[in-house]
């Protein structure tokens, strides 16, 4: 059993890093929607207006998962309202290790003990189930309260999917042991094979028991526009928790604002402008991240494939005695060394919860699209856009900064 670092811990990070860009300018339809709500003078209510709520309730219905109005809450971005969330659950926080740079922050800020749970090697984004049952067993031996679970099926950092198996084991290991359920859904549309890789959520079996999280910046909206809504449990059996995550909202001032409003419901709308973007920005970045995966392989590094999102998590381990000739002996030094060395920012395993022993990073592939919204266009438009000059100098850099390293 782990428990995530205090925040007198010298390995804590305090400001973790963002979502990953997705290379690629906003669709010219949701500017027009963010422009014209320019003429807002005020934000959303706590929680979102109706409007807002009608179309996440619309885009969760087309995923097979009803859901009433009531039972959505909308937020200025996934921070705000995970720490809304967990605010109106008491107890101790469990999560998969490796896990989203800001779900330890959350747990810390609320003063709420959490433990970051192992995934198995087939995946990330959720913990073992054995491993799972045992933590929850020791914490409650030794005084804790275990309540909440927090997973992502499709997930950030590993960019990988979780078999629905082990999601389904997952999920009654913790209902089992009295947790609620968090499922953080943000990278659910950005899956590389949709027609080859099934992405089962926890609310599609449990959609009474589990909350479920989307950050629209995962894949809708830029970073820039912050936006997220959580499908709650049904009002008649969430109703308690969904008030105090709305009392939070609303104390912290943390409302959408009114021009992000109306591209956000644009954007869960999803018209053919959308989802034609959603359709070929995944098919970039999984032709992107396949080379970049080979890129980390030919070095020595290891990773598991990327399936989804933007990203990829690779192992440095079977590098370290060439990483520490160069005086890099942990994930500290090798984020330093790397976003150095790429001219970008590569994040290192201890912000999302790996031991800074381990040699681990975060590799987006955002930055390898172009450094211009038209070369970023232009590979989005490219029927291989690894041939393109700008991708494949980016990903031959890359080639060779892991190569020095092997």
């Amino acid at each position: 059993m782990r428990q995530a670092a205090s925040p007198e811990d010298p390995a804590t990070v305090r400001f973790g890093p963002p979502v990953p860009e997705p290379g690629l300018p906003p669709l010219p339809e949701l500017v027009d929607a963010c422009a014209a709500g320019a003429r807002r003078a005020g934000p959303e209510p706590p929680g979102g207006g109706a409007v807002l709520r009608e179309a996440a309730r619309g885009y969760w219905g087309r995923r097979g998962l009803e859901t009433g109005v009531d039972d959505v809450i909308a937020a200025p971005g996934a921070q705000p309202l995970l720490f809304a969330l967990l605010a109106a659950y008491d107890g101790d926080v469990l999560m998969p290790r490796p896990c989203p740079a800001s779900w330890t922050a959350q747990a810390q800020l609320l003063r709420r003990p959490a433990y970051h749970v192992p995934a198995p090697v087939d995946a990330g984004g959720v913990p073992d189930p054995f491993a799972l049952l045992e933590t929850v067993r020791r914490v409650r031996a030794e005084g804790g309260a275990p309540r909440v679970l927090l997973l992502c099926p499709a997930d950030d950092p590993t960019g990988t999917v979780a078999p629905p198996e082990l999601v389904h084991e997952v999920c009654e290991a913790a209902r089992g042991a009295g947790l609620h359920i968090i499922s953080d859904e943000t990278w659910r549309d950005t899956v590389h094979r949709p027609h080859e890789t099934v992405l089962l959520g926890p609310a599609q079996m449990w959609p009474g028991d589990v909350t479920v999280v989307c950050d629209l910046a995962g894949a809708l909206l830029p970073a820039g526009w912050p936006a997220a809504v959580a499908r709650c449990p049904a009002a008649s059996a969430g109703s308690a928790s969904r008030a105090r995550t709305l009392d939070v909202l609303a104390a912290l001032g943390s409302l959408v604002a009114g021009p992000v409003a109306p591209a956000a419901t644009l954007a869960l709308d999803e018209p053919e402008p959308v989802t034609a973007r959603l359709r070929a920005a995944a098919a970039l970045h999984a032709r992107v991240s396949a080379a970049a995966h080979d890129a980390v392989l030919a070095s020595g590094a290891v990773a598991r494939p990327p399936q989804a999102g933007r990203h990829l998590y690779a192992d440095l381990g079977p590098l370290r005695a060439r990483l520490a000739d160069l005086g890099v002996t942990d994930s500290v030094e090798l984020e330093s060394h790397l976003t150095t060395r790429l001219g970008t920012l590569v994040p290192g395993g201890h912000r999302f919860g790996d031991d800074p022993d381990e040699l681990r990073v975060r590799l987006s592939t955002g930055p390898l699209l172009g450094s211009t919204a038209e070369e970023c266009l232009e590979s989005l438009a490219a029927a291989d856009p690894v041939e393109l000059p700008h991708v494949a100098g980016a990903l031959g850099r890359l080639a060779d900064v892991f190569g020095e390293l092997s």
